[in-house]
């Protein structure tokens, strides 16, 4: 059984997000689906999309959902996704999270949950310039 992934995010984030990750792996090992979701959008449509992709992706071991901004509108989505099916929902995409995932294509949906939260957790720094005689 494999995880599917599903990208919840505002307009083309996914789309840019997955391209660059793409291209620093060579290629995606994972199948997944991007939402994304316009600021003219309805949101009952986007639930609607949002669903048939989850069904789409559900191939037994539930499916991940990524989302960019938590409480924003993808993020509401995502929460409003089928309770019936095996699904975790991991807020605050950024490329370090989905870089993380996409190495880990055989892991469970839990552990899977858990690398996306690390990878974007740790993919943050605080960098200070290196000291030079400027």
């Amino acid at each position: 059984m494999t995880t599917g992934l599903l990208l919840i995010t505002h307009d083309n984030v996914g789309n840019a997000l997955l391209e660059t990750a793409s291209s620093i792996l060579g290629m995606c090992p994972m199948v997944l689906e991007i939402v994304s979701v316009s600021h003219n959008c309805a949101p009952e449509d986007v639930v609607e999309k949002a669903r048939a992709a989850v069904r789409r992706l559900d191939q037994g071991g539930g499916v991940l959902v990524l989302t960019d901004l938590y409480g924003s509108t993808p993020s509401n989505v995502a929460n409003r996704l089928d309770c019936d099916r095996l699904i975790k929902v991991v807020a605050g995409l950024n490329l370090p999270m989905l870089v993380r995932v996409l190495n880990y294509p055989s892991l469970s949906l839990d552990e899977l949950a858990y690398k996306a939260f690390s990878g974007g957790r740790d993919g943050i720094f605080v960098c200070e310039p290196d000291s030079c005689d400027c």
